[in-house]
């Protein structure tokens, strides 16, 4: 059983974002940022809340820019997902999450060391450049369910 329900649009949508944000940190880094996408999904809560669908994750809103810089600056989100990509956002999709994203709602590459807390969220962990951050406890009980 998939963690999400979802439909092949979706995991054109996760591939081409997982590529667009994480291509340089390989097929781990890639999945990392996979799984914060369906973690925010399934979180429903926090900044979160109300999001139904993979694309209402992909293009939401927050303080007037898009919560993931890659649908704003354009660059590699609008080509063609390829086949790789697809075969890890499927994972991502069906089963894979991995510490230090494993419960991370957050994630951002810093130009130096990552703080211990972002916008007030404890960082869990570090792969390669992303910083990984995950609710404070007791504010989004949902994002640690299968």
């Amino acid at each position: 059983m998939a963690r999400v329900k979802y439909t092949d649009n979706d995991v054109n949508l996760v591939a081409r974002m997982m590529r667009a944000e994480a291509e340089g940190e390989g097929k781990q880094g890639m999945l990392m940022v996979g799984n914060v996408i369906v973690n925010r999904l399934k979180a429903n809560c926090l900044d979160f809340e109300d999001l139904r669908s993979i694309r209402d994750v992909i293009f939401q809103v927050q303080g007037g820019n898009y919560s993931f810089e890659a649908v704003q600056k354009g660059n590699v989100f609008y080509n063609r997902a390829r086949g790789v990509e697809k075969r890890l956002a499927r994972q991502v999709l069906d089963f894979w999450r991995q510490h230090p994203s494993k419960f991370a709602l957050w994630y951002f590459n810093p130009y130096g060391e990552c703080p211990p807390e972002w916008y007030g969220q404890p960082f869990t962990g570090q792969f390669k450049q992303h910083c990984y951050y995950e609710p404070q406890a007791n504010t989004c009980e949902s994002v640690y369910r299968w």
